[in-house]
């Protein structure tokens, strides 16, 4: 019983309970659709490089625009910038939904939806991001942050293995309905909630100036910068699951659906787990040394699959890759948010989502032209290795702060 009141404290607050629970069911359903997206386009394409050319769509608004929304995040009430991206993602899902159900989706259409997700993702992660802090009180401010992230770092991975489910089970076209009932879930709690105190600085800055604010503080204080270098190496090479997966399954383990299904529920149940023990421990503050193994933990296991080619050995990496990721994003949200100016809390939460989602175009179209070149073998083996080699720099330069993080105190 205190497992669970101290995993879950923060769900004590009526606002952030109903925020809460509705996200549970949109960001699981905004992952189904981009894995069923993934899948339809691999399906129809059979090419690893319009796969990745997908997910750079998707993603490529967020590096272009995320900056930016930070800044009008700060200036108006999250919950009137949520409603709006929600009730966007919906008529998209439709749209999707109406496509595929009728078999007269093109790919062009595709890429152009995603593109529209992308932009109002750009604003819609950020201010969810930066949200909590305005629903939980001081008390439960930490178990907030870490909560929240952790359900939407466990969507962006364990969201993917549902998706493959209902592709076996169902179809395609399921899947992007699931997704478009989902933003209702969200916008029902988002009508629930009432507050007492809105923060919105109404700044009449220019933009600019408002986004190098954010920067500034992100490149001044060391522990967020070294956590934002850390998430550029990791987040570009290890989170494109979504590109390799379907691949590996088909290239090198010979198999369709049913094993992409299960090599996705794999990673989600590695995540899982480390999304209820890093919960569990948000009592005790940030976890640096933790943070920084799972970091080059992640990276180590992916180069390790070039010598996995059996499906019980993949299944296995699949449980400790997710564990790895899930932990890493996690602890990076709560480094992000840890002590900082509410003032300043979306510009600096879109720095987060920038590194985030904003680098994925890299690496999508990274791992989709290696495997085009080569095989779905070395998208793994690729992305880690290099992953590594760009990692050992960044240690060895924080070499003092790095060390502080293997050896730390409690912080509170």
């Amino acid at each position: 019983m205190n497992f669970l009141r101290s995993t879950f404290s923060s769900l004590s607050e009526k606002n952030f309970r109903y925020f809460w629970i509705g996200q549970c069911i949109s960001v699981m359903g905004t992952w189904v659709q981009r894995t069923a997206q993934t899948w339809l386009v691999y399906q129809m394409t059979k090419s690893a490089f319009k796969v990745g050319l997908l997910s750079a769509f998707q993603f490529i608004p967020i590096l272009a625009l995320t900056l930016v929304a930070g800044t009008l995040i700060d200036r108006f009430p999250k919950r009137t910038i949520l409603l709006v991206t929600q009730f966007g993602f919906l008529i998209l899902g439709a749209i999707m939904t109406t496509l595929v159900y009728l078999k007269i989706v093109q790919y062009w259409e595709i890429l152009l939806i995603a593109l529209g997700y992308g932009i109002l993702q750009s604003f819609d992660t950020p201010t969810r991001q930066s949200f909590v802090v305005e629903l939980v009180g001081q008390k439960n401010l930490m178990n907030g942050i870490l909560l929240n992230s952790t359900i939407f770092n466990l969507a962006k991975i364990a969201g993917p293995s549902l998706a493959g489910l209902l592709m076996v089970q169902f179809s395609v076209s399921f899947c992007f309905l699931v997704d478009t009932i989902s933003y209702v879930a969200v916008l029902f709690g988002l009508f629930l909630i009432q507050q007492k105190n809105v923060v919105a600085s109404h700044s009449h800055e220019r933009i600019w100036s408002d986004v190098k604010d954010g920067l500034s503080y992100v490149w001044r204080h060391s522990a967020v910068r070294l956590s934002a270098e850390l998430m550029l190496v990791v987040c570009t090479l290890n989170y494109n699951n979504n590109v390799i997966i379907p691949i590996f399954a088909k290239t090198v383990l010979h198999s369709g659906a049913q094993t992409y299904a299960n090599l996705l529920s794999a990673t989600g149940i590695g995540s899982l787990i480390a999304a209820f023990l890093m919960s569990y421990l948000s009592r005790f503050g940030l976890q640096r040394n933790i943070y920084l193994y799972v970091g080059v933990g992640t990276a180590a296991l992916q180069a390790a699959m070039i010598f996995v080619h059996t499906y019980w050995m993949a299944m296995l990496m699949m449980v400790l890759i997710g564990f790895c990721n899930m932990i890493f994003l996690n602890q990076s949200n709560a480094s992000f948010q840890f002590s900082i100016p509410n003032e300043l809390r979306g510009r600096i939460m879109s720095v987060y989502v920038l590194l985030n989602q904003g680098t994925t175009p890299v690496g999508s179209l990274f791992v989709g032209g290696i495997m085009d070149v080569s095989s779905g073998f070395w998208g793994f083996p690729a992305c880690g290795f290099l992953a590594l080699l760009l990692l050992a720099p960044v240690l060895i330069k924080n070499r003092p702060l790095v060390t502080k993080w293997l050896h730390p105190k409690t912080e509170n």
